[in-house]
């Protein structure tokens, strides 16, 4: 084959370019860092750089946006589920106070105060919030747990109760002592005899100063299996012609509704009935242990909890929780916000109001505050009657009134410590309830912390694994630049000498 200088020069040319275009592309790593600067240079580098790139964005929105956010909306639970751990705590502390006996009545105001105190501050804390969202308040994170203000807006109320919200209270019958004052002490009338202790039987509402014009009505099914109701009859606490506490039998239903303390007086009949509900297990669809009272409320007061996170309710025609009447309501149905913090991996965040505390708290301090109160004022009244006295020794009226009154202070200062004793009982349930969330919450909180560890941890991984699809060795990149530029330079050399030679230099 004849090889004449136009082959020569051509193929010198070619391979002036290629080496031309390889420092090129070694230039352009070492400029870039990067392998490859458009998928067809290696698609086999491209396609992994686009799974571990999506990979790492996914790692990256879990570890530095999901995570944090969860470990916010926990840190914020958890504080708020610690403060009303400690109100709880104190709860119990001054029902034991209480259940030891009172010294002095400095002691007895003091642990008044306390009460007090604590009841404004318990639900309050449900009202915590994680940038804009009520963290106890479940799909409802516009809405808070309390009331923020007095309001007047009617609902309607059917609570889900059971044997168990039937007690046995005391109940003392002090006459007119209650409203004695200096100016009607002698014509009251009330003597020793007049005074009495009886048990009463009693199911508590969760709301007091309920509505005065609609009777509760409650329902329940009998032992044959057939849905029975009771109407209550309405009768005000301040009532002078009919004592709300000891009419019940009076009543067509045998149910007393007192809307001043929300709680519903029962006679022995009534008592009887609800007392003897139970459940029947052959009926799935049915719950026959379950008595459902339906009363109305329209006035609420600050910090009050608003029935539409524990109640089916009815309020500006809106329904609440209509699945609580049905049974429709299990686990996957309440109102639970997970996070995804992980590839498949959610965790739960929030915990329900109902999880951490429920109306009986405040209602179980209402009770000891209003026993106090009870106490207090017979106090008072003895004080008044034995001051009168030293003015006039000789007063028969007086004397009555005053041993009529030692009387009531004696019945109603054992009722309180009675009561104080069985507080204490269900301020360690109040507690148990309360550490119960708390360490749920402190162990969802682990297990975010853990998945936070694994996720930087594939953070680190995925970019070591991108770093080295994806970028070149600097060091190696410098060497192979070096040795293409002296095989470029030596082509041009070489090119140059052989251009210059023709057939004319061997004639």
């Amino acid at each position: 084959m004849r090889i004449t200088n136009k082959i020569i020069s051509n193929n010198s040319v070619t391979n002036i370019n290629r080496n031309k275009v390889l420092e090129d592309k070694i230039n352009t790593q070492l400029s870039t860092g990067s392998k490859i600067s458009r998928p067809s240079d290696d698609p086999v580098v491209a396609i992994r750089a686009l799974r571990l790139r999506t990979n790492l964005s996914q790692v990256n929105q879990y570890y530095k946006k999901n995570v944090p956010d969860a470990e916010s909306w926990l840190d914020i639970t958890e504080s708020a589920i610690t403060t009303v751990v400690d109100i709880v705590s104190d709860f119990y502390k001054n029902c034991e106070k209480g259940a030891a006996g009172f010294n002095t009545t400095e002691d007895r105001s003091k642990v008044l105060e306390n009460l007090k105190s604590m009841q404004k501050e318990v639900y309050a804390t449900g009202d915590a919030d994680y940038a804009g969202r009520y963290v106890f308040s479940g799909y409802r994170t516009d809405t808070p747990v309390t009331f923020g203000n007095a309001v007047k807006q009617n609902y309607k109320i059917t609570e889900q109760l059971t044997v168990d919200s039937l007690s046995d209270m005391t109940y003392v019958d002090s006459g007119k002592l209650k409203n004695m004052t200096e100016a009607n002490a002698e014509g009251l009338g009330t003597t020793e005899q007049d005074v009495t202790s009886s048990t009463i039987h009693r199911m508590r509402l969760s709301y007091n100063k309920c509505s005065d014009t609609v009777a509760p009505m409650i329902t329940y099914y009998d032992a044959g299996g057939n849905q029975q109701t009771m109407t209550a009859e309405i009768v005000s606490a301040y009532d002078t012609a009919r004592n709300a506490y000891t009419s019940a039998d009076q009543a067509a239903d045998g149910v007393v509704y007192i809307p001043e303390t929300g709680e519903l007086i029962l006679s022995d009949t009534a008592y009887g009935k609800l007392a003897g509900v139970k459940d029947n297990a052959a009926t799935s669809d049915v719950d026959e242990g379950e008595i459902r009272v339906t009363y109305e409320k329209d006035t609420f007061e600050k910090n009050d909890l608003r029935p539409e996170h524990y109640f089916a309710c009815t309020s500006g025609g809106i329904d609440y929780n209509a699945g609580y009447l049905t049974g429709a309501t299990d686990d996957n149905s309440k109102q639970y916000i997970s996070y995804d913090v992980g590839f498949n991996q959610s965790v739960r965040v929030n915990t329900l109001a109902s999880e951490l505390f429920t109306p009986a708290l405040r209602r179980d301090m209402d009770d000891l505050i209003s026993a106090i109160g009870d106490v207090d004022t017979m106090e008072k009244n003895i004080s008044t009657l034995k001051d009168m006295l030293k003015k006039d020794p000789d007063n028969a009226e007086l004397q009555e009134r005053l041993d009529a009154a030692n009387k009531s202070y004696t019945l109603m200062n054992d009722k309180m410590q009675k009561l104080f004793e069985s507080s204490m009982t269900k301020a360690q349930g109040h507690l148990d309830l309360a550490n119960s969330a708390l360490t749920a919450t402190g162990n969802r909180g682990s297990r975010v912390e853990l998945v936070s560890n694994r996720l930087a941890k594939q953070q680190t991984n995925f970019k070591t694994l991108s770093s080295e699809n994806e970028e070149v060795d600097i060091t190696e990149v410098t060497v192979n630049l070096r040795s293409v530029e002296l095989a470029y330079n030596a082509s041009l050399m070489a090119t140059g000498k052989i251009a210059q030679t023709t057939l004319l230099n061997y004639l």
